[in-house]
């Protein structure tokens, strides 16, 4: 009986300490595909979506980008038809960033906004400065949206830059490696042949 009373109290306190560790808030106004505002103690607070960065709508020198509408879109109907959304602060990241806007996991009726849009093409993982909570998540789905060319991927070809500049570099070592063995070589043969002749002039000398 005490076994299933602690075991029931284990539960009960895992459970009250993932609702504490959220922070349930209401949705003021969208922003864009992965900002936006929402009552936190009752003030208005820009809330930028931790890890991920959605294509530009409004950058002053991007200006509009690629599916910038449709992630905004898609990040405001979710938001204004979620029954319930929270916050979640992840605690190997700072609260707020530069701009003061508070940097947190938004779940929207239990799911992970974020894990959302990366799935359906319309972000992708950014701004990683530390060992988030969901990162490898979202880099999981990313990969696969990469991989089924979804949203934002549609054109997507894997980038193969790195491996030809080390295979070129790769083999510019082995031609270097043997250019210097001939001409090492062939300088220690110049050497012997002129060593040889001045040897042979001061014996004929003598």
């Amino acid at each position: 009986m005490k076994v299933r009373f602690v075991l029931l109290f284990i539960v009960l306190f895992l459970f009250n300490f993932s609702i504490v560790n959220a922070e349930t808030v209401k949705l003021d106004r969208c922003i864009d595909g992965d900002t936006a505002r929402f009552f936190i103690d009752g003030k208005s607070t820009s809330v930028r979506f931790l890890a991920i960065d959605t294509p530009e709508t409004k950058h002053p020198t991007k200006g509009e980008e690629p599916f910038g509408k449709e992630a905004s879109t898609y990040t405001c109907n979710a938001l204004k038809k979620a029954k319930k959304i929270e916050l979640e602060y992840d605690k190997n990241s700072d609260k707020t960033d530069k701009y003061n806007r508070h940097l947190a996991w938004i779940f929207i009726d239990g799911d992970l906004l974020q894990s959302q849009l990366i799935e359906k093409g319309l972000a992708k993982t950014a701004y990683l400065y530390g060992d988030y909570k969901y990162t490898k998540d979202l880099q999981k789905l990313e990969k696969q949206a990469q991989k089924d060319k979804v949203g934002m991927w549609g054109d997507y070809e894997e980038d193969y830059t790195e491996i030809i500049i080390g295979i070129a570099l790769f083999i510019l070592i082995i031609i270097l490696f043997i250019f210097n063995q001939k001409f090492r070589n062939k300088t220690k043969k110049t050497i012997n042949n002129k060593l040889n002749k001045e040897l042979n002039n001061i014996i004929k000398r003598i």
